[in-house]
Formats: C-alpha cells, structure tokens, sequence
C-alpha cells in the first residue's frame, strides 16, 4: 500500500507539468525565480518548482529515476519508524525540493532572467538516502554501466560540484548536490546511529 505514495507523487507532478506544458502563465508563475522570491517574497516558489518541467523529457527521467529509489527507500523508512516512516519520506520529498532550490535562490537573487525548474533535487536527495541505506547496491551509471552505489554517489557529488561552479549549461547542477547532501544527512537527523550502520556497511563489505 505504501507503494502507492511514489505513485501519488508522480501523478500530482504528471498533472502539474502538463498544465505548466500548455499554460505559459501558470509556469512563469510557479517556476523557481529567485529575484520574485527574494525581492518580492513569492516564497512559495520554492516548493512549486519542483513539480515543474521543461518538457517530456525532463519529466520522464525525473520520474523514472525518483521511482526507481522511492519505492525501497519509503520501504525502509517504514520498517524502521512504522507509520511515521511514511510521514518522513514525504517530508524529505518536499523539504528536499526546498532546500536544493535555497543555494541557488540567494545565488542568484538579484538576477531578473534566472529561472528554474524540476523535481531533480528531490530526486537526488532520495537516490542518496537510498545510498545511506544500502551504499554497495549496484546503480546504473548513464542508465547502462552498473556501479556500486557509494562510488556513483562520489562521482555524482564531484561532478554536480564542478559544473555547478562553471554554470556553463542549463542544467541546476547546484541543485542536485544540495539535494544529494541533504537526502543523505535527512534520515540521521531522527536516527543518528544510521551513520555507524552506514559506516559498518561500507567497512563490512
């Protein structure tokens, strides 16, 4: 049953990307822009954006990828708090949209024509708590080359660092890393010795 979160997830982000696809208004209206949040206090942009895309694309890997993880980690968030579990990982999904969209926000504060869109912080944080979790599950490096999930998170981290710092293409790179950062430190804010599991399964292995 708690299966069906993910699904709700996607259902609701499906339905506000189409309308966002077909609306220019509501799009300009509810995408990331930090000038009208900072300058204009449209705080709730920092959320809204995250059930935003570009086009199919954009919203179809997001998706996939966000299920690819959701499912185990909403699992685990169960077998570990019960039904409490359930409430955390809708937390983490929309805090993460929030706090991945913080850095580039102030980044970007006084800059009229900066817009983003996007479920990709999210999306990081819940593929890094899944990491957490279980660091030497073999991930799909590009969608094709299978890598141990603690490599491909270090590799994701440096990667997103770097190109976030050279802003040279149209992809919210500093998105991604905070999100990453975020999903993986989320669970140990309620259940600190999760670091010493992390810790053994990485030693143990």
């Amino acid at each position: 049953m708690i299966e069906l979160i993910p699904i709700f997830i996607i259902i609701v982000t499906v339905i506000v990307s189409l309308v966002g696809f077909y609306n220019e208004n509501f799009f300009r209206k509810f995408m990331l822009s930090p000038f009208e949040i900072v300058h204009n206090k449209q705080i709730y942009r920092l959320i809204t954006n995250g059930f935003l895309h570009g086009n199919w694309g954009h919203l179809i890997i997001n998706m996939l990828v966000f299920y690819s993880f959701a499912v185990v980690t909403i699992n685990t968030f169960s077998s570990i708090w019960g039904n409490f579990g359930i409430f955390l990982f809708i937390l983490l999904y929309l805090s993460a949209i929030i706090i991945s969209s913080l850095y580039s926000t102030f980044k970007h504060k006084n800059n009229l024509s900066y817009a983003a869109i996007g479920a990709s912080g999210a999306t990081s944080a819940i593929t890094f708590t899944f990491i957490l979790f279980y660091p030497w599950e073999k991930i799909l490096f590009f969608g094709v080359l299978p890598c141990p999930a603690i490599i491909f998170g270090g590799l994701f981290l440096v990667y997103s660092y770097i190109m976030g710092k050279r802003g040279k293409d149209n992809v919210g790179h500093d998105a991604h890393f905070w999100g990453a950062i975020y999903g993986f430190i989320f669970p140990l804010l309620f259940k600190p010795s999760l670091i010493k599991f992390f810790i053994s399964r990485i030693i143990d292995f």
